[in-house]
Parts: structure tokens; sequence; C-alpha cells
């Protein structure tokens, strides 16, 4: 699931922030930015962020 919502999360950033510019949309780009915060998130996620009881 962390994946599915980087992606999709990046590819909404990509397009609003491409509007505003008025450039075209680098998809191979927010992929790229998808996959980035994708692997911060899982080891956020898995290793850091651990609940400690």
């Amino acid at each position: 699931m962390t994946i599915f919502w980087a992606l999709l999360i990046s590819l909404v950033v990509g397009y609003v922030l491409a509007s505003m510019a008025g450039d075209a949309m680098n998809i191979p780009g927010t992929l790229a930015v998808a996959a980035i915060f994708s692997i911060i998130a899982i080891i956020l996620g898995d290793g850091i962020l651990t609940e400690e009881n």
C-alpha cells in the first residue's frame, strides 16, 4: 500500500506543479520521486520509527 500511495500522491503533486509552471508533466521524473518516497517511507516505517513498549 505504501508504494501505491506514494505513486498516487507523487503523480498528483507532479501534475499540479507542472500545471502551475505551464510545462508538460514529466512522468519518468514523477515515478522516480515516487520510488524515492516509497523507499524512505518503508525504511522509516519498518526500521527507524518503531514503537517501544
